[in-house]
C-alpha cells in the first residue's frame, strides 16, 4: 500500500473522527439521561435521583469538553487537507454546519453554564429547563450533522456550476435527503444505547464492589430498561437503513455482504475472509438463498455484485464486511443483555446475579465500538467518493505533500494519546468512586416532599 498524501489525509481524518464520535454519541444520550434524573428528583424529591444527577453531570462535563475540542480539529482539517472539497461543496455543506452552530451549539453553550454551575444559584425549575435545553441542543446538533453527512451519501437538491462548484437549488431536498430520516433515527438510537450501556456497565461495576449502593442499583435498572427497549428498535432501524443503502448505494451493499457476482438468490455470508484480489470470500460460512430475503428483495431479483463496478471503484471490502458484522453482532448481544436483565428484574434476582453484573461491565464499551464500526461501514463503504457520485475523494484533497500530512498525523496521534488518555483515566476514576450523598443542603433550602423520604431502592433477596 502506497501512503500518498490522499491516503494519509484520509487516515488523519478517520483517526480524529473516531475519537470525536465517541463523545457526541455519549453526551447526546447522557444529556437526556440527566434531564430524566432531574425531572424524577423534582417530582419525587428522592435523594437517589439527585445524587445520580450530581454524579453523572461531572462525567457529562468532561465528555462534552473533549467532544468540543476534538470536533474543532476536524474543521481545521477540512481546510488544510481537503481544500478542494471545501471549495466545491461549501456552498451546500457550509450553511448546514452554520445552522448546527446557530441552532444547537449556541443553545448548548447558553445553558450549559447554568446546568453545570447553577445548581445552587438558580431555582430548581430554571435549572431543570437548562438541563432539558442542553439535551435538546445535543439532538439538534445531531440533526444537522447527520443531515450534512446524509447529503454527502446521497446528494439531492443541487446543481453543478460551470466552475465545478455546487449550489443548492432546493434547501428542503438538501436537508432532508432520502436517507436522512432513517439515518438520524439510527444514530439517535445508537447514542441512547451507548449511554445506557455505559451507565449500566459503570453501575454494575460499583455494585460488584458495594452491593447495597442505592444509586447504582437504581441506575442499573434504568439502564436495563433503556437498552432492553432501544436495542430491538435499533435492529429495526438498522434494517430499514440497510434497505436504503441497497436502493441508493448498491456498491456499498455488495461490499457489506461480499456479493462478488451479480445475480438472484444471493447467499447470506455470516463470516469469512474476503479476498479482494481473488474476488471471493475464503473460509466462508454462509446460508444459501436468503440474501435477497435479508435485503427485502424478491428471491428472483438480481442483486448487483462487486463485478458490476470497476475494481478501482471498490471500497476496502474486508474492512466494510467485518465492521458491519461487528456492529450487528454487538447489537444482538445488546438485545440479549437487555432480555436477560428484564428477566432477572421480573424474578427479583438482579442484585444476586454476579454473572449479569460482569456481563454488563464487559458490555459497557460496546456502544462506542458499535458506533465506530457503523461509521466505518458508512464512510469507508462509500469510497472512492467524498460526495457520492459527484466528487471523488482523490479530487477533494488539498495540493499538499505526503510529508506534511504525515507530520501532522503523527502530531495528532501523540497529542490525542496524551490528552484523551488523561481524560479517559480521570473519567474512569470518577466512575470508580461512584455517586455519593450531597453533603450540602438542597437548593433554596427545599426539603423532600411529604411522604417521599425513600432514598433507596428496596433491597432484594440474593439468589
Amino acid at each position: 500500500m502506497d501512503f500518498d498524501a490522499v491516503l494519509l489525509a484520509r487516515l488523519q481524518f478517520a483517526f480524529t473522527i473516531a475519537f470525536h464520535i465517541i463523545f457526541p454519541s455519549f453526551t447526546i444520550g447522557l444529556a437526556s439521561f440527566l434531564a430524566v434524573l432531574e425531572g424524577l428528583w423534582l417530582s419525587t424529591r428522592r435523594d437517589v435521583f439527585r445524587n445520580l444527577y450530581l454524579f453523572w453531570i461531572k462525567i457529562f462535563a468532561l465528555s462534552f469538553g473533549m467532544g468540543v475540542v476534538s470536533g474543532v480539529v476536524m474543521s481545521y482539517e477540512l481546510g488544510t487537507n481537503w481544500a478542494e472539497f471545501s471549495k466545491t461543496a461549501s456552498p451546500v455543506i457550509g450553511p448546514l454546519l452554520a445552522f448546527e452552530v446557530l441552532t444547537a451549539f449556541f443553545l448548548e453553550a447558553s445553558f450549559l453554564g447554568v446546568m453545570l454551575f447553577g445548581w445552587r444559584k438558580v431555582g430548581p425549575g430554571l435549572h431543570f429547563v437548562a438541563t432539558v435545553l442542553v439535551a435538546v441542543g445535543t439532538l439538534i446538533s445531531a440533526f444537522w450533522i447527520i443531515s450534512a453527512n446524509s447529503w454527502m451519501q446521497h446528494p439531492t437538491g443541487f446543481t453543478i456550476l460551470t466552475d465545478g462548484s455546487l449550489r443548492a437549488t432546493d434547501w428542503m431536498a438538501v436537508i432532508f435527503s432520502p436517507t436522512f430520516p432513517t439515518r438520524f433515527v439510527h444514530m439517535t438510537l445508537a447514542a441512547y444505547l451507548t449511554t445506557a450501556l455505559a451507565v449500566g456497565g459503570a453501575s454494575a461495576w460499583l455494585l460488584l464492589k458495594q452491593r447495597a449502593q442505592p444509586e447504582s442499583r437504581m441506575a442499573l435498572r434504568m439502564a436495563i430498561a433503556m437498552f432492553a427497549i432501544v436495542a430491538p428498535l435499533q435492529l429495526v432501524a438498522g434494517h430499514d437503513s440497510g434497505k436504503l443503502v441497497l436502493e441508493h448505494q448498491p456498491l456499498k451493499t455488495a461490499a457489506i455482504e461480499a456479493y462478488w457476482k451479480s445475480g438472484p438468490d444471493q447467499p447470506q455470508s455470516l463470516v469469512g475472509l474476503p479476498d479482494r484480489e481473488a474476488g471471493k470470500t475464503r473460509f466462508e460460512l454462509a446460508i444459501p438463498g436468503i440474501g435477497n430475503m435479508i435485503q427485502g428483495a424478491p428471491r428472483d431479483q438480481a442483486l448487483k455484485g462487486l463485478d458490476a463496478w470497476p475494481r478501482e471503484d471498490w471500497p476496502v471490502v474486508g474492512l466494510v464486511y467485518w465492521s458491519f458484522r461487528a456492529m450487528v453482532g454487538l447489537g444482538l448481544a445488546m438485545i440479549g443483555l437487555g432480555a436477560w436483565g428484564v428477566w432477572l428484574i421480573a424474578r427479583n434476582r438482579l442484585d444476586g446475579s454476579v454473572w449479569f453484573m460482569r456481563a454488563a461491565v464487559a458490555m459497557g464499551p460496546a456502544g462506542f465500538v458499535a458506533v465506530i464500526a457503523g461509521w466505518i461501514v458508512a464512510e469507508v463503504g462509500r469510497q472512492p467518493w467524498s460526495i457520492y457520485g459527484v466528487l471523488r475523494t482523490a479530487d477533494s484533497a488539498s495540493p499538499v505533500g505526503a510529508g506534511q500530512v504525515s507530520a501532522s498525523l503523527l502530531a495528532f496521534m501523540i497529542i490525542y494519546a496524551i490528552v484523551f488518555s488523561a481524560g479517559a483515566v480521570y473519567i474512569l476514576r470518577l466512575i470508580d468512586k461512584g455517586p455519593a450523598p450531597d453533603p450540602e443542603p438542597l437548593p433554596h433550602g427545599e426539603g423532600r416532599a411529604p411522604g417521599t423520604a425513600l432514598a433507596a431502592v428496596p433491597a432484594e433477596p440474593e439468589a
